[in-house]
């Protein structure tokens, strides 16, 4: 199943499984982080077999495409455990800029990895 953290939670408790998702898949994991991102998992989507997105709240939004489901659900783990690591970053007030800085360079990093 998926990597178990307390940060990561279903989506909505669950009910966007099964649904269709913004890349044209049906809805196979979909969660939300408690430090403001969501990540979802789509399959037999329009462009490739597989999509992932992920979306942090305010900073970006990414997605990947893939051929196959084994190589997706690897990703998805990845790219969850990855998050963590940006999102801890995430400044509690707005206007600390250095905080700003590292985030930028995170999700530059984040989306290096996960091209």
């Amino acid at each position: 199943m998926n990597v178990a953290s307390p940060f990561w939670y279903p989506f909505e408790n669950g009910a966007t499984r099964g649904m269709r998702g913004i890349e044209g898949g049906i809805i196979l994991e979909d969660e939300q982080h408690d430090e403001g991102a969501r990540i979802t998992w789509e399959d037999g989507c329009l462009r490739a077999a597989c999509a992932i997105s992920v979306v942090v709240y305010g900073w970006a939004g990414h997605t990947r495409f893939f051929d196959d489901e084994a190589t997706a659900k690897q990703a998805y783990d990845d790219m969850k455990i990855a998050l963590h690591g940006v999102l801890v970053l995430l400044p509690k007030h707005v206007d600390d800029l250095i905080v700003v800085e590292k985030i930028d360079a995170a999700i530059a990093d984040f989306l290096m990895r996960f091209p």
